[in-house]
């Protein structure tokens, strides 16, 4: 219950800073052109908080947090006093009305640009590329990528932790382009690889590209030491602690962690003896293996994680930063590569060449927002980064009652010397309104499918 009360938390402020930002770019832009703002709301329905300023615009919290909006003076909205009319909206011209439209998407841009300087300043933590043994027949197999190589750079973009590796495929994936790698070995030195990827079906789960290319993150012989125990989970309820050394499973000697994982893995739904080392003494423990489903075969699980030596922590451990001046061009160029990458996903779902159960929704949204909380403020940080430019792009989209549906009506305005009919923007709104619907229920079925995925 923790879990979900931090992770609706942590949705719930960045939905708020996210929507704020947004409106306050269309709420800036209009009153720099001089157009009168009537209301800045964040959230819609019933107001929970609200003030009129010294300008009469009224400033509200609403009680649905999902969106917001800024309403200005119009004519086709109500009647507007003679004097006022050169502040309306709707008199203004074609490239005035764009430029407030487009300042939301264009808040939420500059938004991701601000919080990647402060993550890059700051310092984003991670592990480095070091890679396990390819699995045979694997991209990374074929091209002779061994244990322990370290991944230092991909078609020339440095890829000092996983997550940058993570990004940079995927980018070399929806080019389909050959993978360039810099690698550095265990003994120093370095070499250029050539992963020539058979690309046809590689996104069709993009978090799995890595295993899909046979690159793993490196997995060092570590003793069958408990580290970390799942609340609640098989191991904890069979009186397993943290620090315990697994010594036999069923009499049978346990070798190392990787053998202990792969005899757990083999054995779902089973009770077994073991013998553990506590503090000096062996203790006789039973143990009921837990199963879930993986690639529809059942595999057991007991709700336990390693304890790694310090020593390796340091050695798998990476971190880079930049100094403050420096931050800013590679914060814009994170923001424009995260930018592209999210319209090409979007364009690839559209022409069905990437499944639409790829597409998220408030629930995947709220875990992740709750994991990155939990881990600290950098990687909380990146996160609002991530969803203000999947904001603002998907904003930018030319789809009707989206700013970049009204841009659309606005080109065609510009091109033609007079809008479109009422009657005809009516019906574009209509559509656009049903496309974001279906497009939502799509998104929440996917949630509820991860959710309840055994």
């Amino acid at each position: 219950m923790t879990q979900v009360l931090s992770s609706v938390l942590a949705f719930l402020v960045a939905l708020a800073i996210l929507i704020a930002i947004h409106e306050a770019g269309h709420f800036w832009v209009a009153r720099r052109m001089g157009v009168k703002v009537l209301r800045f709301s964040v959230g819609f329905g019933r107001s929970i908080w609200r003030r009129t300023g010294s300008d009469g615009t009224e400033y509200r919290l609403a009680l649905i947090p999902l969106g917001g909006y800024v309403k200005m003076l119009d004519e086709r909205e109500g009647p507007v006093a003679a004097e006022e009319s050169g502040r309306a909206f709707n008199r203004q011209s074609v490239p005035v009305r764009a430029a407030i439209v487009a300042a939301g998407p264009a808040a939420n841009l500059l938004l991701a640009i601000a919080l990647y300087w402060v993550v890059l300043c700051l310092g984003v933590p991670g592990m480095r590329t070091l890679i396990d043994t390819p699995a045979p027949g694997t991209a990374a197999a074929l091209a002779g990528l061994r244990a322990g190589d370290e991944i230092l750079s991909v078609n020339g973009t440095p890829t000092p932790t996983w997550e940058q590796l993570g990004i940079n495929l995927v980018d070399a994936a929806l080019d389909e382009r050959a993978l360039e790698l810099q690698i550095r070995g265990e003994d120093a030195a370095q070499r250029a690889v050539t992963l020539a990827a058979d690309w046809a079906g590689s996104l069709d789960d993009p978090a799995r590209l890595n295993e899909f290319l046979g690159l793993a993150p490196y997995q060092p012989p570590l003793p069958a030491a408990v580290g970390t125990l799942q609340a609640d989970g098989p191991a904890a309820r069979a009186g397993l602690q943290p620090d315990d050394r697994i010594l036999a499973m069923e009499g049978v000697a346990v070798a190392d962690w990787e053998d202990w994982v792969q005899r757990v893995r083999a054995h779902p739904d089973r009770t077994v003896g073991l013998d553990v080392e506590r503090s000096g003494k062996v203790l006789q423990l039973t143990l009921r293996i837990g199963a879930r489903q993986q690639d529809g075969a059942s595999i057991g699980f007991v709700g336990i994680s390693p304890r790694v030596p310090e020593e390796l922590q340091e050695r798998l451990r990476a971190e880079y930063r930049y100094a403050p001046a420096a931050a800013l061009p590679a914060a814009i160029q994170r923001t424009w590569q995260m930018s592209l990458m999210t319209l090409r996903m979007i364009g690839r779902m559209a022409t069905g060449q990437l499944g639409l159960e790829n597409l998220s929704g408030p629930i995947n949204i709220a875990q992740y927002a709750g994991y990155s909380a939990q881990i600290g403020l950098v990687s909380y940080l990146g996160f609002l980064a991530v969803i203000s430019i999947s904001l603002g792009v998907l904003n930018l989209l030319p789809v009707p009652v989206l700013d970049g549906g009204h841009l659309a009506f606005y080109l065609v305005e510009w091109v033609r010397g007079r809008p479109l009919s009422e009657r005809i923007q009516q019906w574009g709104q209509q559509l656009g309104v049903v496309a974001l619907v279906l497009m939502m229920g799509l998104a929440f079925y996917n949630d509820l499918v991860r959710l309840l995925a055994p």
